[in-house]
């Protein structure tokens, strides 16, 4: 969430940066200065209260030591209802914070300065585009089609067992899945980032931590006896390896990967864009979070970018990159890329990663902090990338590599897979 100092220093600027997710904060921001003056003001009766409950226990010693009973007594009744003050003063400010940080955590993270605004993805902004779109065959076939050709991937099975949105792979489809996987996390681990294998369930926490909860909440699927939830993605436990943790900035960069299924209640609506493995309740990723010095974040944010790349170039899938606009912004990102390769049976473009800096928003909620060279405490910057996501990657490749006699396997699988062709 965003900081509160920040919020008073700044109000104009983020309610101007606020506006490009089509967002009035106007009136939220001046509810989170006043409640913070409130809090402050309490604070420091507080404060006072306390000192000279203190100031007058050392007299009352004094007192009883130089044999003025009465005047002890005295002050001990002045004491007692200082004590009561206090009591009422720590209720109300518990009050005050409990409503501040109820407020805070409806605020998005406020753009850069680089985010265009815009109302939706149609906002966005193309900054670069890389790899030959293929000339098909007449009669290719989207991937849902060749899943079933192939006998690769049966939906029906999937919807058999559990319900739409969970495909069984099979075969040769299961194999390229496994595969898949590993190439990307040998990428990301000889790219620097060290490998976890994470839980699939987080806690209520892990979930505030960075801001699933309370802006998502109906997207996950929650183990109610329990109170867990299934993971949306490998960022929610994987981040939270670093709750409550205080660095040094000798501990800069670290660079975690890691595989994990994910889980998506709202997994969108029916028609063809959401065919096949076009939007999935439950799919495979392979993630990549940082945790960055803020002076390094968006130096980093680039060498992610440029990861990302290299892997779609080994793959020879024809792919774009978007910058998002504010209304197409994530909740708790200030800058957002997003990667999109092309589907040519589906003549459409797919989403498959996003690779967002959030600054200090997730580590304000995770008191993620390091101390600086100069002794203080200072919030770290967290990042995170797909690197990547599975299914769009496959239906990208089922449908660019299609042929009359099968699906060709990318080179860089070949190795992977133990075969070069699906037929």
């Amino acid at each position: 969430m965003l900081q509160v100092p920040f919020i008073r220093e700044h109000k104009d600027l983020v309610i101007a940066r606020l506006a490009k997710r089509n967002i009035d904060a106007s009136k939220m921001i001046d509810d989170v200065i006043g409640l913070d003056e409130e809090r402050r003001q309490i604070q420091t009766t507080l404060d006072n209260a306390l000192a000279e409950s203190n100031t007058l226990s050392k007299e009352i010693g004094s007192l009883y030591k130089s044999g003025e009973v009465e005047k002890a007594n005295l002050l001990k009744k002045k004491t007692s209802q200082l004590k009561e003050q206090t009591k009422e003063l720590n209720e109300t400010l518990n009050v005050k914070a409990e409503a501040l940080s109820e407020l805070l955590y409806k605020i998005p993270n406020v753009p850069n300065e680089i985010v265009p605004a815009g109302n939706s993805d149609e906002d966005n902004e193309e900054v670069y585009r890389e790899g030959e779109i293929p000339k098909l065959f007449d009669g290719a076939l989207p991937h849902w089609e060749l899943a079933k050709k192939y006998d690769i991937i049966d939906f029906e099975l999937g919807n058999k067992i559990t319900g739409a949105g969970f495909p069984v792979y099979k075969g040769k489809g299961a194999r390229l899945q496994r595969a898949l996987i590993a190439y990307f996390l040998d990428k990301n681990t000889a790219a620097g980032y060290t490998e976890y294998q994470l839980p699939h369930l987080v806690n209520e926490a892990s979930g505030f931590g960075t801001g699933q909860l309370p802006d998502k909440e109906g997207q996950m699927y929650h183990v109610t006896e329990d109170n867990l939830y299934l993971i949306p993605t490998a960022e929610v436990p994987g981040t939270n390896i670093f709750r409550d943790t205080l660095l040094n900035e000798g501990d800069f960069p670290i660079a975690i990967t890691g595989y994990t299924p994910c889980f998506r209640r709202e997994a969108g609506s029916y028609g063809a864009h959401v065919r096949g493995l076009n939007r999935l309740h439950q799919f495979d990723k392979v993630e990549i979070l940082r945790v960055e010095h803020p002076s390094q974040s968006y130096n980093a944010l680039d060498g992610m970018v440029n990861h990302v790349k290299s892997i779609l170039q080994e793959l020879k899938l024809p792919y774009r990159i978007l910058r998002l606009c504010g209304g197409d912004l994530g909740f708790t990102s200030a800058l957002t890329y997003d990667f999109e390769v092309f589907s040519t049976a589906q003549d459409r473009w797919l989403e498959i990663s996003s690779v967002s800096n959030f600054e200090t928003f997730q580590a304000n909620r995770l008191k993620l902090r390091f101390k600086n060279n100069n002794g203080k405490n200072e919030l770290a910057h967290t990042l995170n990338g797909s690197a990547l996501a599975l299914p769009r990657v496959l239906a990208g490749i089922l449908e660019n590599y299609q042929t009359e006699d099968g699906i060709l396997i990318p080179e860089v699988l070949q190795p992977y897979t133990g075969f070069s062709k699906i037929n």
